[in-house]
């Protein structure tokens, strides 16, 4: 499992340099990748000028919170990632982190959404909790990734990537909580407090995110 970075290289750099040090597994994620779009999957997720659906999901210590009021604060960056145990959501996430003081001055607040549940997504919030700035942003459970499949944010990896990340010591079973055998797809929304998308990314190939700085830009 990849460290968080320490470097403030912009996010792309950071995945590529990453992608770089693995070059063996990018035949295989490149056909699935390929699969996942030809099926066209995260292509009925919420796009700019959307209103983006209300939901409520749990914190990591027990508690629910509901987009709408976290929109009643002004405006809200909802990010979708697949958990602490994927290295491309720890740099994206802890580039977020960086971001927090620049979205506390301009009053935007940062969601977090992961599947994981448990120890798996508090590790991943501790990232953001390292910031000074942590009260601006908050890690939420997506549980059974309900609100991630009600986006068309989640697919069913099927056993041959199961069976590919349990070689890699990964049990997708016990880090998600179920056996549904579902993935997310790791998306990032930019929303004004009315709740209306100013900035849409999804991308089946999860080894590319947005940059911070842009999806921020898209609300100032």
């Amino acid at each position: 499992m990849d460290q968080p970075p320490s470097a403030s290289a912009p996010l792309a750099s950071q995945l590529a340099e990453h992608r770089r040090r693995n070059p063996d597994l990018g035949p295989f994620f490149d056909e699935v990748v390929i699969a996942l779009r030809e099926a066209g999957v995260g292509a009925a997720a919420p796009k700019v000028g959307d209103m983006f659906p209300d939901f409520s999901l749990p914190t990591v210590q027990g508690s629910y919170r509901r987009l709408g009021d976290l929109l009643d604060q002004g405006p809200v960056i909802v990010n979708f990632s697949r958990g602490r145990w994927c290295p491309y959501c720890v740099h994206e996430v802890s580039a977020w982190a960086a971001m927090l003081p620049e979205l506390a001055k301009a009053g935007v607040r940062f969601v977090e959404i992961t599947g994981e549940t448990g120890g798996g997504a508090r590790s991943l919030g501790a990232l953001l909790d390292a910031s000074p700035h942590a009260d601006v942003a908050e890690v939420l459970c997506d549980v059974d990734h309900g609100v991630a499949l009600s986006l068309g944010l989640a697919f069913f990896a099927g056993d041959p990537l199961l069976d590919f990340y349990e070689k890699m010591g990964l049990d997708m079973h016990a880090l998600y909580g179920s056996p549904s055998g579902f993935l997310p797809v790791p998306g990032t929304f930019a929303l004004d407090p009315a709740g209306r998308v100013r900035f849409a990314y999804t991308n089946v190939d999860f080894r590319e995110r947005a940059e911070p700085e842009e999806v921020l830009a898209a609300l100032r």
